[in-house]
């Protein structure tokens, strides 16, 4: 059985089409994409910031060159570690990404800027978090479409939105950044479970207590795949110290229903953030020949409620935040609101029942939409 029906009749290809190109515009909306150079550290002057975030990157990227820390979308065939110190504008506005504009320096000022970086091995990275606070650290598990300083500004825009306590770290996988390239970034994507699943060892191995894993879209089919192949592996040890979250996740239905029947029942549930609306997910959708997208379904469906139940699973319907961009495929990315709706010091909080729920924003509540008589908010 699949795990959601489409819902109320498919749509008519040019129907899907249009959507597409809906989409593709917001995607492609931005003017200009940033380029390795914004990287480069800067100096400060006599201005000194008021926050400055610290995150660890490990990536199948190849370097752009070596000994630098800018990376091309080719594969790395062992991967790399790096350390970036990043400052926050004062002007910075929650969900935002204040990049400088095309052809000029980052001003501390008013942009997001790179201070320091430098090179890291396995080891450092490692002791980093094992004498880190006691506050998990949290792995962000970047989607398609990025390149590797759109993912790195991006953890750092939800480490100061969201006060993430813990050590912050970027998986970036090669990514090609161009909306063309959706069938090669799913290879790069698959390229890079092994690098992922004993990165998350390595955490687990390192440090007591859980492990937090936050996905977004392809990164989440790259995170449920590392999860398949860590129950393969026998590594119970690793998948009972994870907690993941998927933003809408780019995984074919069927395809999830498959892993989770390997995965197994997680000792803490799997959080989904799911939006029907997701235009972006249509746009994949329409790419796999109409295929109904996990990160798309309908928390108000009765069949995706039992089986969210059924696989120990927690889906929730965040629709009712407001969107970020015009795909409605990045709501997770305003973590500040999304953390005040779930009424949670953080926007890594999950529910611990499984099931499905919807949220409401302007209400600041999560509940069942099929009355289940459990208290579904758990508070820590």
């Amino acid at each position: 059985m699949m795990l959601a029906p489409l819902g109320s009749g498919r749509r008519s290809r040019h129907a899907v089409f249009a959507l597409c190109l809906v989409a593709i515009a917001g995607l492609s909306g931005c003017a200009g994409r940033p380029g390795p150079e914004t990287l480069d550290p800067v100096a400060l002057g006599d201005f000194r910031p008021e926050r400055v975030e610290t995150l660890y990157t490990v990536t199948t990227r190849d370097r752009l060159q070596a000994g630098g820390n800018a990376f091309s979308y080719e594969k790395a065939r062992e991967p790399n570690y790096a350390r970036f110190e990043i400052s926050i504008p004062p002007t910075h506005v929650s969900s935002n990404i204040e990049w400088p504009k095309p052809g000029r320096k980052p001003d501390p000022k008013t942009d997001f800027a790179v201070l320091a970086q430098n090179d890291l091995g396995r080891a450092a990275l490692l002791q980093v978090v094992r004498q880190s606070g006691p506050a998990a650290p949290v792995v962000f598990v970047h989607g398609y479409n990025y390149n590797f300083q759109e993912s790195l500004y991006r953890l750092a825009q939800l480490k100061t939105d969201s006060n993430i306590g813990g050590t912050p770290i970027l998986f970036a996988w090669p990514s090609h950044a161009a909306l063309a390239a959706y069938v090669a970034d799913k290879e790069s994507a698959t390229y890079s479970r092994d690098a992922l699943a004993k990165l998350l060892i390595d955490l687990v191995e390192t440090r007591r207590g859980e492990v937090h894993v936050f996905a977004h879209s392809m990164g989440g089919w790259l995170t449920v795949e590392v999860l398949r192949q860590l129950k393969l592996e026998g590594r119970d040890d690793v998948l009972s110290r994870l907690r993941v979250i998927m933003a809408a996740p780019d995984i074919d239905e069927d395809v999830f229903r498959a892993q989770l029947d390997v995965i197994g029942r997680m000792r803490t549930p799997i959080t989904i953030l799911v939006a029907p609306d997701d235009r972006a997910l249509q746009v994949s959708s329409f790419l796999g020949a109409g295929t109904q997208r996990v990160g798309a379904i309908d928390a108000r469906n009765p069949q995706v409620a039992e089986a969210a139940k059924r696989y120990g699973i927690t889906i929730i319907d965040i629709s009712s935040l407001e969107s970020i961009d015009a795909t409605n495929h990045n709501r997770a990315f305003d973590a500040r609101q999304l953390a005040e709706a779930l009424n949670k010091p953080a926007a890594t909080a999950t529910l611990g029942d499984a099931g499905a729920f919807v949220l409401d924003a302007a209400a600041q509540t999560v509940s069942s939409p099929f009355s289940l008589a459990a208290t579904v908010l758990r508070q820590r």
